[in-house]
């Protein structure tokens, strides 16, 4: 639990009356023919406003709900008062990538769903704010520096999230990190997984180029793992005097329905990449131009099925149709992006499953056969088991359809490393506390450790590890040690 800190004695009364500051979107007639942010960029005017509606509550509960524990009410006592670098370094104390956060988090189920201000109106938009003086913070100040060189040599697997954290936490410090990432570009679910017009690339691109100042090196294109020329193993035997596993939850799980092999059936990944992407950036088995048609069903009910929903409407498809198998009040991400998909012309299918792939004689997919469902009792997840209801069988044509049911960690990693300790999803096994897996000197933290979870729960374990790390490290034997080249 994040501890509370002395609060500025404000009338919380008058504040209470400032009404929400309109934030403005782009129409979606508008939108829908761009990759643009969705959000408008605010003035320094409506975000000082919005900022003074914060009642600078002792307790803080905002900041208890963020997994980073941001100091949100010291950060926007800043800003109301002008010092936008002031509220941005605040931000910085807490989460290294704080612009990506205040764009991606579910902030209404975070800090702004335990914002007492929404107790008796909208809550305080602390997402948008923390994405203005974070992207401020990045025109502005950009810049970091490194302590002098360590001598020590720290392994990453993985440049999402995860990765650049204990990049940029033990790049600092002066350790030298090599980070190795399986994919053309660094960024991970940033650059891969995320569109544009939820997280301009230009964003990612500004921080890695901030992180080149440190003594980071990148090796992409470079899988680790069993049965590779590089394994966790090899990277401790060629010297490396500690390996981070944050390669992240990237392996789309499988529909085992018939036709699911057919041409035009794809993983998420695999269509955000080559939908969002110019082609140097992807893959060569990616380069293809992507066919998408009039007609895309896309299956899934969680906010990576809204992003490939509302790619699919940007590429030109004129007919969406989301499928997910339980209710709207089952789904489990953004109501946020539900609303956003509605308003660019997704249709949705409730209580629906696929049966089946229908196919062209070419081997393409034509249409989907899908069955109604009813909910049962609760199953693992607490949520109503969707059963099938019989003799509701119906057709919907497809030109393409999408796979968003989910993801798995790649098992391959943690199986190149003796003694650490994962289950068959690849989830590996740490202590909470420290990051640390079963072997000393390994560290994990992101979707490696949690499944398919959060940005900025990929940043707080990071962080986790990175202090442990850095702990390990100072107690090692000072003498240098070399990398074998």
């Amino acid at each position: 639990m994040a501890q509370s800190k002395e609060r500025p004695v404000v009338d919380r009364k008058s504040r209470l009356q400032i009404p929400a500051q309109h934030i403005e979107k782009q129409a979606p007639n508008a939108r829908i023919h761009n990759w643009s942010e969705v959000y408008l960029p605010i003035s320094l005017e409506t975000a000082k406003v919005e900022a003074e509606r914060c009642i600078q509550c002792p307790a803080a509960p905002c900041q208890a709900a963020c997994p980073v524990s941001n100091d949100i009410p010291g950060a926007l006592w800043q800003l109301e008062h002008g010092d936008v670098i002031g509220a941005a370094n605040i931000f910085h104390e807490t989460n290294n990538m704080s612009d990506m956060c205040g764009r991606l988090c579910p902030q209404e189920r975070l800090c702004e769903g335990h914002c007492v201000v929404g107790k008796k109106a909208k809550p305080v938009a602390i997402g948008r704010l923390e994405a203005f003086v974070a992207d401020a913070w990045r025109i502005e100040v950009r810049t970091l520096k490194a302590a002098p060189d360590t001598g020590r040599h720290i392994a990453i697997i993985g440049a999402g999230p995860a990765g650049l954290t204990v990049a940029e936490e033990l790049g600092r410090r002066g350790h030298n990190c090599t980070i190795f990432d399986a994919w053309p570009s660094p960024g991970g679910v940033l650059r891969y997984g995320i569109p544009d017009f939820k997280l301009q690339k230009e964003v990612v691109d500004d921080w890695l180029e901030r992180l080149s100042e440190l003594p980071v090196e990148f090796k992409m294109n470079t899988r680790v793992g069993a049965g590779e020329p590089i394994t966790v193993d090899g990277l401790i035997a060629d010297g490396y005097d500690a390996v981070f596993l944050g390669h992240g939850a990237s392996d789309g799980n499988d529909l085992e329905v018939e036709g699911a092999e057919l041409t035009g059936v794809m993983q998420a990944t695999e269509f955000l990449s080559r939908g969002n992407l110019p082609p140097d950036q992807l893959p060569e088995i990616m380069r293809d131009t992507l066919f998408v048609g009039r007609r895309v069903v896309v299956i899934g009910g969680g906010d990576t099925s809204m992003d490939c929903a509302r790619t699919a409407v940007r590429l030109g498809a004129s007919d969406v149709t989301l499928v997910y198998r339980r209710t709207e009040t089952e789904m489990v991400g953004r109501e946020e992006e539900r609303q956003h998909a509605r308003e660019e012309g997704v249709r949705f299918e409730f209580l629906c499953a696929p049966v089946k792939f229908l196919g062209t004689s070419a081997g393409r997919v034509r249409a989907v056969d899908l069955q109604r469902m009813e909910l049962g009792p609760p199953d693992e997840s607490g949520r109503r088991r969707p059963q099938p209801v019989t003799g509701s069988d119906f057709t919907l044509e497809a030109d393409s359809v999408v796979l968003a049911i989910g993801y798995s960690a790649d098992t391959e990693v943690p199986a190149s490393a003796a003694g650490v300790q994962y289950d068959k999803w690849g989830v590996i096994s740490v202590d909470r506390e420290t990051g640390e897996t079963n072997r000393p000197g390994v560290f994990a933290g992101g979707d490696d450790i949690n499944g398919a979870d959060l940005v900025v729960t990929a940043v707080r374990d990071a962080k986790i590890s990175s202090r442990s790390m850095l702990a390990y490290l100072a107690a090692l034997d000072a003498k240098p040690q070399t990398v074998a080249s």
